[in-house]
C-alpha cells in the first residue's frame, strides 16, 4: 500500500513543480504590472503635486507683491497720519503752553491782589485790636480810678463809721454810770474792767446804731 503511494506522489511531482513555476510567473508578471502602473500613478501625482506647488508659489508670490503694496501704502499713509499728529499735537502743545502762561500770569495777579488785600486787612485788624486795647486798657484805668476812690470812700466811711461807734458807745456808757452809781470808777479803770468794756462795745458794734 505504501509503495503505491510513493509511485503515485513520484509521478505527481512534475506536474506540480509545473504548476508552482505557472504561478510563480503569473504572479511575478502581475507584480511588475502593479509596479509599473504605480510607478505610472506616482508619476502623475508626482507632476499634479508639482504643478500644484508651482502655482501655489506663483500664487503666494502675487499675494505677497499685493501685500507688500498694500503694507508700502499703508506705511506712507502712516507716515502721513504720523506727521499730521505730530503737527497738531505740536499746536495743542502751544496752545496749552500759551494758556498756561495766561493762567500762570493771572494767578500771580491774583495772588499779589490777595496779598495785598490781606495785607490791608491785617494791618486794619491790627490796628483795630491795638484801638480795642488802648480803649481796654483806659477803660480799666478808669475802673481802676473809680475803684481806688470808692475803696477811699469806704475807709472814709469806716473811719467816720468807727468814729461815731465809738462816740455812741462812750456815751452809752456815761450814760450807765450816771443811772447805776453804785458802779466804782476804780473797779471800771482795771484791766478785768477794762475788757469788759472792751468787749462790751465789739458786742454793740456787731448791732445797727441806726
Amino acid at each position: 500500500m505504501n509503495d503505491i503511494l510513493e509511485q503515485r506522489n513520484a509521478l505527481s511531482e512534475p506536474t506540480a513543480q509545473h504548476k508552482a513555476l505557472q504561478v510563480l510567473t503569473l504572479a511575478q508578471r502581475t507584480a511588475e504590472e502593479h509596479i509599473a502602473s504605480a510607478r505610472g500613478q506616482a508619476d502623475a501625482i508626482c507632476a499634479d503635486a508639482r504643478a500644484t506647488a508651482e502655482q501655489t508659489v506663483r500664487d503666494a508670490q502675487a499675494r505677497a507683491r499685493i501685500l507688500q503694496e498694500e503694507a508700502d501704502k499703508a506705511l506712507s499713509d502712516a507716515h502721513a497720519t504720523a506727521g499730521k499728529i505730530a503737527r497738531e499735537a505740536q499746536a495743542r502743545t502751544n496752545h496749552a503752553q500759551r494758556n498756561a502762561e495766561e493762567i500762570l500770569s493771572n494767578a500771580r495777579v491774583r495772588a499779589d491782589e490777595m496779598a495785598k488785600n490781606a495785607q490791608e486787612n491785617a494791618d486794619e485788624l491790627m490796628h483795630q485790636a491795638q484801638q480795642r486795647y488802648e480803649d481796654v486798657v483806659g477803660s480799666l484805668a478808669t475802673k481802676r480810678e473809680a475803684l481806688q476812690r470808692q475803696i477811699e470812700a469806704l475807709e472814709q466811711f469806716d473811719g467816720e463809721y468807727r468814729a461815731r461807734l465809738t462816740t455812741f458807745m462812750q456815751n452809752q456808757l456815761r450814760a450807765l454810770w450816771v443811772d447805776e452809781p453804785q458802779v466804782n470808777v476804780d473797779e471800771i479803770e482795771q484791766p478785768d474792767s477794762e475788757e469788759a468794756t472792751t468787749d462790751a462795745p465789739e458786742e454793740a458794734g456787731n448791732s445797727d446804731p441806726s
